[in-house]
């Protein structure tokens, strides 16, 4: 009876035994396939969350990635798909602006080739202006034949334009009585200051044919002319002017402008103010009232110097100007020369001082030597 109870107990610990593995090993079978469920889950979300980076890196900003957990996962899906939006709507708003811009760039430049276009054509008109102006700059000064003609005085002019058309004028005429010589500057450079030179010296040859003697009369006349014609065109300049008369010996002087040099055949240098000899031309249309006039006596080898400031005031590299003292003692070196030798000498003490500088103004002077 023992021995039977004992098989029983044996028998019954068995099926105890194998009821339990067999839980066991049903446990670790659900918990596997647990494990397995949930692995896909979270591997499929994770490569889903890859693909769509994939996508965006190729500028894909359409792709939205499947939330269907509500774990860390899901929640890093939808900052994905929050992101994604945000890109796609700065995309789209990024593309709107730079079509915009394009646009905008593209009338700019439009605009700017036509103000090109139309800047092109008036350089043009302007150097053909210019040019022209500047013809008749070199064109109404005195030729070399009347120059010859002139009797007891040795007589060379000079003039340099400035890149840009300026308003230097110098004639010498030969009047009925007397010799006629005239130095001005007017003010400012363009086409507006030579149309004014060319006013000015047909002016002075005008009213010389009609045998007007008086010097004092004479410039009074030409101002008048002169400032009817400013007010008529609406030209804004003025200009310096010395009418000179010249016989038997003697210049008479009148009108305000540089000094007048006066190189004595000894070496003596003299400089004539002329601010007290006028008005500039063209600012009040009476001016009779302060016109008056310096007569200069010249014996045989005696030099005198008309100029303008583009003369003293030409500059160098370092900005220093010429100056008078310069000029004079260019002259006093060559007084014993001709005419025309004095001026190249002192024409080319000019440019030596100038050097590579820019030419700023007209260089212009007139040399007169009594030589009989």
């Amino acid at each position: 009876a023992l021995a039977a109870a004992q098989t029983a107990v044996n028998q019954s610990s068995r099926e105890v035994l194998v009821y339990q593995v067999a839980i066991t090993l049903v446990t670790l079978a659900a918990l596997m396939l647990w494990l397995i469920i949930v692995s896909r889950r979270l591997t499929s979300s994770l490569v889903a969350l890859s693909k769509g980076a994939g996508e965006i890196a190729q500028k894909n900003y359409d792709v939205t990635v499947p939330v269907e957990t509500e774990d860390e996962i899901g929640a890093l899906g939808q900052v994905f798909n929050q992101m994604v939006g945000e890109i796609r709507e700065h995309t789209e708003n990024l593309e709107g602006l730079v079509k915009q811009r394009t646009s905008q760039l593209e009338d700019a430049n439009a605009e700017i080739l036509a103000l090109n276009e139309r800047l092109k054509e008036e350089n043009l008109r302007m150097g053909a202006e210019l040019d022209v102006a500047r013809r008749l700059q070199m064109m109404v000064l005195p030729a070399t034949s009347e120059l010859e003609a002139v009797r007891e005085l040795d007589i060379a002019g000079f003039m340099r334009p400035a890149d840009e058309v300026g308003g230097d004028y110098y004639d010498v005429l030969q009047g009925s009585r007397a010799l006629k010589l005239g130095i001005g500057d007017v003010t400012g450079h363009g086409l507006e200051s030579g149309v004014l030179m060319l006013m000015v010296q047909t002016a002075v040859r005008t009213l010389l044919a009609s045998d007007e003697l008086d010097p004092r009369r004479f410039l009074a006349i030409i101002n008048r002319v002169i400032c009817d014609n400013i007010a008529r065109t609406s030209i804004d300049r003025t200009l310096t002017l010395s009418l000179l008369d010249y016989k038997d010996g003697v210049l008479t002087l009148a009108g305000q402008h540089e000094e007048v040099v006066v190189v004595r055949a000894g070496g003596e240098v003299e400089r004539i103010d002329t601010m007290d000899l006028g008005l500039p031309i063209g600012i009040e249309r009476e001016i009779s009232d302060f016109i008056d006039l310096k007569e200069i006596r010249l014996a045989v080898g005696d030099v005198v110097v008309l100029y303008t400031d583009g003369i003293t005031e030409a500059e160098n590299d370092a900005g220093e100007h010429y100056e008078i003292d310069r000029l004079c003692g260019a002259v006093q070196r060559a007084r014993g020369l001709g005419a025309d030798e004095i001026r190249d000498a002192l024409v080319a003490d000019v440019m030596a001082h100038i050097g590579r500088h820019k030419i700023l103004d007209d260089i212009t002077t007139v040399i007169l030597k009594r030589v009989a």
